[in-house]
């Protein structure tokens, strides 16, 4: 014979019930507030901290370099995106339950990854003539890729991406700045015009030249007279003189000084 109990339902007055009765669920009436599985719990506060970790560990190497998005910036990505992952999988109590409507993980997943550009976006600064931060907004991308892979409870996984990332944004990048020559000359440059338009001209002597211009700064000095600031930086002394000389031919430019940049 089965053990009698007392229930209180939402509504109404205290109402007996029978274990042995058929068809009455005894767990929907014990669960007032669902079960913790702890092992579970535990099992995902280690993908955040591992999310956290490969994202702290990519920062690092932007900190090193001072670029805009360091350790704190990378960690909270990768941290975000493995908690949202981990929400979209676990957060809605819907394992296990037959009568539930389907739900598709991956779309949390996709906001994840058009979401994270509009921060990325916020890293890329234009300098004059030079955009940077492209290499940090990407970074941001791919270790937000990180924090689903650990969120996805891939760790092997998201420890090679880490890895990866690490190297392109380090090693890699030593070898390019190698390739393109990292103790080229740096020149500033001051020039007078009687047009802003003559700019371009001085821009294309120094393109024909393979210069690099770091920095433009332009402002009025007079009526029918501008002046513009630039740093340009080149592989030598001749390349850079055999541009200047270019520069002087055009009509309307003067130079007026050039320095060595600090």
């Amino acid at each position: 014979m089965g053990v009698e109990w007392y229930g209180r339902p939402r509504h109404g007055p205290v109402r007996r019930y029978h274990s042995g009765v058929a068809g009455y669920d005894l767990g929907h009436a014990a669960r007032g507030r669902p079960m913790i599985d702890v092992s579970l719990q535990l099992d995902l506060a280690l993908r955040l901290i591992v999310a956290a970790g490969l994202g702290a560990v990519v920062g690092a190497e932007r900190e090193i370099h001072n670029h805009p998005a360091g350790i704190r910036t990378h960690m909270l990505v990768a941290l975000g995106s493995g908690l949202f992952t981990v929400l979209s999988i676990f957060g809605f109590g819907l394992e296990g339950n037959a009568d539930a409507a389907p739900v598709d993980p991956s779309r949390i997943a996709a906001q994840i990854v058009s979401g994270i550009g509009f921060l990325g976006a916020g890293a890329i600064l234009k300098d004059g003539v030079i955009i940077r931060g492209l290499t940090t907004a990407a970074s941001l991308w791919a270790t937000a890729a990180v924090g689903m892979a650990a969120g996805a409870g891939e760790h092997i996984l998201a420890l090679v991406a880490a890895v990866i990332i690490l190297v392109s944004l380090w090693p890699i990048n030593a070898l390019a700045e190698r390739l393109h020559g990292v103790n080229r000359l740096e020149v500033e440059l001051r020039l007078t015009m009687n047009r802003v338009d003559e700019l371009g001209l001085v821009s294309a002597a120094l393109a024909a030249g393979k210069i690099e211009i770091l920095t433009i700064q332009t402002q009025r000095a007079g009526k029918g007279a501008y002046r513009a600031d630039l740093v340009i930086r080149g592989r030598s002394t001749a390349v850079i003189a055999s541009a200047l000389e270019a520069i002087e031919a055009i009509p309307g430019v003067d130079i007026i000084s050039t320095s060595q940049a600090d």
